[in-house]
């Protein structure tokens, strides 16, 4: 009943390829942008924006710049949380040697040093692939935060080798640092996530999109119809790069206040390429949904023991929340093992057939 596409009729080649064939998936997206940018805002407290609203956007953010590359463009890379680490000082070196520009122009272009990186370490892509290639961009992992440690110009020369993230102000209004509220730094981050979000949406549905999808399924066979492997290869590290470096200023800027090198250490890897997979990789939906059970499902799970009456110490309810998240991975992971998005895809099937069976 909620999916019935009766009545919905399409008579041009532009209708069945649009971005919503089914009238329901707009009303949803609809609804899901209601409650982002006017319930939440609205309703939330501050605990609920700094432990799970503003997290949640700049890990989906993070998962989908992975997502570009691994998902679409079948290029495997374990070096995404030093990719954020270069947006994160590149953001905060533009705002130190430039102190008049808008905050939210620093972070866009923080994205662009990111990128430039990324395709300098995504040039051995060209020759290997696979695994080679993971440990290719797990080398990059360790060089660059070693050089985030040992180049003293990168976080001014602070003899705690750490980045503080100053006042900044947008007409007045304090967006970054210590003055800033957390709803005027959650409405910045949905911003630059929704932006972001569109790019990758037209880009993975466009010419691009289709190049990436054709190198990661046979790289070969795209190879001999005319595919350039090259600017293929190296076009989907460069966006996903980008669009990881600004997770990773949006990550110190907007949420964390301040950072270390051993912040963007190989377990800040593993998380994002964890919720990539389970979320589903090749999807831009599945990078929230992989956020939302990963981040957010254990600040969610961790007062109910409390709220229960049953009295356990924090440190055994945060192992309790580890064995349940780890447990509901494996699970979604045995249910549908192209991850949460696919899940959705069939359960969205059923509901437009329904009561019919498949």
């Amino acid at each position: 009943m909620l999916y019935r596409t009766a009545g919905q009729f399409k008579t041009t080649y532009q209708a069945d390829q649009a971005l919503f064939p089914v009238r329901q998936d707009a009303f949803l997206l609809g609804v899901i942008l209601l409650f982002a940018w006017v319930i939440f805002p609205l309703t939330a407290s501050e605990f609920a924006f700094q432990t799970l609203l503003i997290p949640i956007l700049i890990y989906s953010l993070a998962a989908l710049g992975l997502n570009v590359l691994t998902g679409y463009a079948g290029q495997l890379s374990l070096g995404t949380a030093a990719f954020m680490g270069v947006g994160a000082y590149a953001c905060y070196k533009l705002i130190t040697i430039m102190p008049w520009m808008n905050p939210i122009v620093a972070i866009l272009l923080s994205g662009v040093f990111s990128a430039g990186i990324g395709v300098a370490f995504g040039i051995p892509s060209l020759r290997i692939k696979g695994f080679y290639l993971a440990i290719a961009t797990l080398a990059a992992q360790f060089f660059l935060v070693w050089l985030f440690e040992k180049w003293a110009w990168l976080y001014n020369y602070n003899a705690s080798g750490a980045i503080q993230v100053p006042n900044l102000d947008i007409f007045g209004l304090y967006v970054s640092g210590p003055q800033a509220s957390s709803i005027v730094q959650y409405y910045v981050v949905l911003f630059i996530v929704c932006l972001l979000t569109m790019l990758c949406i037209n880009l993975t549905r466009g010419t691009l999109g289709r190049t990436w999808k054709a190198t990661r399924d046979m790289d070969i066979a795209a190879e001999l119809i005319g595919i350039n492997l090259m600017k293929s290869k190296l076009t989907a590290f460069a966006v996903s790069s980008y669009i990881v470096g600004v997770a990773g200023a949006l990550f110190v800027f907007m949420w964390r206040g301040a950072a270390e090198p051993n912040l963007f250490d190989i377990p800040l890897s593993f998380r994002i390429l964890f919720i990539a997979i389970i979320g589903g990789l090749g999807s831009i939906m599945g990078n929230y949904l992989g956020a939302i059970l990963i981040v957010g499902l254990p600040v969610v799970l961790n007062p109910v023991p409390n709220a229960l009456g049953i009295p356990i110490d924090s440190a055994t309810v945060e192992h309790l929340n580890i064995m349940i998240v780890g447990s509901l991975i494996v699970f979604f992971l045995i249910v549908e093992p192209h991850g949460l998005a696919q899940l959705w895809r069939l359960i969205r099937e059923k509901l437009i057939i329904w009561p019919f069976p498949h």
